[in-house]
């Protein structure tokens, strides 16, 4: 069943509606690289909290808002990357608050690590300002005025990871299904309270924008690296070839994939030897030397660091 026009938001006709009743609707996308899911619940009116699951590299969306509205986007896991009508892309990382009135994106949305785990709290400002002012009695957060605290500037405001986000989100995250609607409108309350006395944008953490030049040079640095993870390479010779300078490609690659190029090749490259464990019956030291150890030994360990077995044991474990 397609979305109909009758919607607050226009997604396009790429997402299809794959479940819906009173409560919940289930929206569905799938292109070349993946699918995503969006499970929506109304949890007031004009007050709705989104599910994120995405299995995909990027996306594009045709998002367009139909009415004025407040979007927070909470990271659980992954990242996710925003385009921006400058050209200039931002990163929302694990643990880490946007809070936007989603205008000033493009429609290109991108996951680094494949992968994107989180929760939008999308409030359509009119109509919720209508049921917050009945819902608690004495109950005095005004919807406007955050949008206008949190949503003065063409950039959304970010919040990092921090014990305060961590305690509002984390249990939404593992709520009963028996409880689940009123634990949502306690929750979303909570979330609006503690939002009313964050001071913006004084306190929000300041996050490097990178332009499109700089990000689409990484990602080849990425790509280039991965597919010949059975080579070493410095730094040095990895800016020279892709004509960055040194700083610039240390930067730029950690703010797109939350991780040095170092680190980000040795989690690759373990990740790429479990999957050759588990299917393949190739011998533990070709796959060592296919993902960049001459030492079957050294690569031994590195794996068992990496995932608390040997690669003996992870095979066996997989019977």
């Amino acid at each position: 069943m397609e979305i109909t026009g009758k919607e607050k938001i226009y997604y396009g006709g790429n997402i299809t509606i794959t479940k819906q009743d009173e409560t919940c609707t289930i929206y569905k996308m799938q292109d070349v690289s993946g699918e995503g899911t969006m499970t929506c619940y109304r949890v007031f009116p004009g007050i709705d909290l989104m599910y994120n699951d995405f299995h995909m590299s990027g996306c594009y969306a045709k998002f367009q808002p139909k009415v004025n509205m407040l979007g927070i986007d909470h990271c659980r896991e992954g990242r996710i990357e925003w385009e921006f009508q400058n050209g200039s892309y931002m990163y929302l990382a694990e643990g880490d608050l946007q809070i936007s009135n989603k205008k000033n994106h493009t429609n290109n949305y991108g996951f680094p690590l494949n992968h994107y785990h989180g929760i939008t709290v999308a409030i359509y400002i009119d109509e919720a300002r209508k049921t917050l002012s009945t819902v608690l009695d004495g109950f005095a957060v005004d919807v406007t005025a955050l949008q206008e605290k949190f949503c003065t500037g063409a950039k959304p405001f970010i919040m990092r990871a921090g014990d305060s986000i961590q305690h509002i989100f984390s249990e939404l995250y593992t709520v009963p299904g028996q409880i689940r609607q009123m634990y949502f409108k306690i929750k979303v309350l909570e979330l609006l309270l503690f939002l009313s006395a964050v001071e913006a944008p004084g306190n929000g953490e300041e996050r490097r924008y990178f332009p499109r030049r700089q990000v689409n040079t990484v990602k080849a640095v990425r790509k280039y690296i991965s597919e010949n993870m059975d080579r070493h390479f410095t730094l040095n010779e990895l800016s020279a070839r892709f004509d960055i300078p040194l700083t610039t490609l240390k930067l730029c690659f950690k703010g797109v994939y939350g991780a040095s190029v170092k680190t980000y090749l040795r989690a690759y490259r373990m990740q790429a030897a479990a999957l050759m464990l588990s299917r393949s019956n190739e011998s533990i030291a070709m796959i060592a030397g296919k993902v960049g150890y001459d030492n079957a030994s050294k690569f031994a360990t590195a794996f068992k660091a990496a995932t608390g077995k040997s690669p003996q044991e992870y095979r066996k474990s997989l019977v």
